[in-house]
């Protein structure tokens, strides 16, 4: 490519992405990190210490998810919006420092699920180079561990919008409360747990791994008390536990 920027989270794809781009291109690579009320703040501090682990230029956007057209909405759709907005953004400030490519981690497990963002990334131009590649999530991450690169542990993460069944409006108060709920139930489950509180309405629909299920059954009247301090009114464990893009099930 010459130069790219990658679109950075800090989660293991566009880790491997961005120690591949900084290792090929030194300069001629940066990450941007898009910071915003869908994006937890423990996940922006890790992606600034990932960025430092790697040598690599970091930097950041702040954006305003509730601004982009249909992403308060919530339809079904809501991804291919909020993409567009976010990685024009993000092409803008590439070629504002002389970049011309911009790069994203998705790999060939995301073509198992419901992705309408992939559509904004295809009408922007925005390469996906560990897809091109045939890398699985499962290769990526023992990649990192060959490199002794910290993210290779990191549970999957993704924006806290993905927590609202579409149809359900999405405020600034619900990504708080969402994002609150999961920072807590953390440090109740074992380290590098999955877990993800969906929200519906009042009520919190848990899924977690096995592992978190039983820690988090082991404190439910702690995990319940706090749960209705952030303002859920109903808080379940789902039986069938953390899978990914349960909300798509209904599509």
């Amino acid at each position: 490519m010459g130069s790219a920027a990658v679109a950075f989270s800090g989660g293991a794809d566009s880790t491997l992405l961005l120690k591949a781009a900084h290792d090929a291109l030194g300069d001629g690579s940066m990450a941007v990190t898009v910071l915003s009320h869908a994006f937890p703040q423990d996940e922006a501090d890790d992606a600034r210490r990932i960025c430092r682990d790697i040598g690599a230029r970091l930097e950041t956007i702040e954006f305003d998810v509730l601004s982009v057209p249909m992403f308060a909405e919530n339809p079904p759709d809501r991804c291919y919006h909020c993409k567009k907005a976010l990685f024009t953004a993000i092409r803008d400030l590439a070629r504002a420092n002389g970049i011309q490519a911009v790069a994203e981690g998705s790999n060939v497990d995301d073509d198992s699920d419901y992705r309408p963002g992939r559509r904004a990334i295809a009408e922007l131009g925005v390469s996906s180079p560990l897809r091109d590649a045939g890398f699985s999530k499962g290769e990526i991450r023992e990649c990192l561990r060959e490199l002794g690169v910290s993210a290779c542990a990191r549970p999957s993460s993704a924006c806290l919008a993905s927590r609202f069944p579409y149809g359900e409006r999405i405020t600034r108060e619900g990504l708080l409360r969402v994002g609150g709920a999961e920072r807590f139930l953390r440090t109740v489950a074992p380290e590098l747990s999955q877990l993800r509180v969906r929200s519906h309405g009042g009520a919190a629909r848990i899924e977690a791994d096995a592992a978190a299920t039983e820690a988090i059954f082991a404190r439910r009247g702690e995990c319940a008390a706090e749960l209705r301090r952030l303002g859920f009114s109903y808080i379940s464990l789902d039986l069938e536990g953390y899978r990914t893009g349960s909300l798509n099930e209904v599509l």
